[in-house]
């Protein structure tokens, strides 16, 4: 099940291989997360000594959060993957220009994971060529229903 989705990931980057991560995070973090207050669009991934770290996922705490808790919406929060992984994808980001981006976040056996992506940059030209897909999909489809509903008539 799906909790949040970075649909803008998908249009600024052509996406190689995707992993699934753990995530630390924190009590008021995953009341938050249940009750759908979390927004990912600004996330990215970093690597810092050799650990993954995501920032820019944003959590808004809940009123009913404790009282002795200082809620950060913006806290970094660490990926958990096993090492070789993180070595691996450490040395596609630093030799050949990619980066590290989240899809989504989503329940796996009752724990947050996030879908994180090693992934390029489009070019401007590649995003219109994106759109016009796009757009060319969904008059195709169109088409073909208005096709079948407006059949032949005997």
């Amino acid at each position: 099940m799906s909790i949040a989705e970075n649909r803008r990931a998908r249009y600024d980057y052509h996406l190689e291989e995707q992993h699934e991560a753990g995530m630390v995070l924190q009590g008021w973090e995953i009341k938050a997360i249940r009750a759908g207050q979390v927004q990912l669009t600004d996330g990215y991934v970093v690597i810092r000594d050799g650990e993954l770290y995501l920032i820019g996922c944003r959590i808004n705490a809940l009123r009913s959060a404790s009282t002795h808790v200082n809620p950060e919406a913006d806290r970094t929060k660490k990926l958990l993957l096993h090492k070789e992984e993180i070595k691996r994808l450490v040395g596609k980001v630093e030799q050949k220009g990619f980066t590290l981006v989240p899809l989504d976040l989503h329940y796996k056996d009752g724990r947050v994971k996030a879908q994180i992506a090693l992934a390029k940059g489009k070019a401007e030209h590649d995003k219109r060529n994106s759109v016009k897909e796009k757009d060319w999909e969904r008059e195709k489809g169109r088409l073909m229903r208005h096709k079948v509903s407006s059949g032949p008539k005997d």
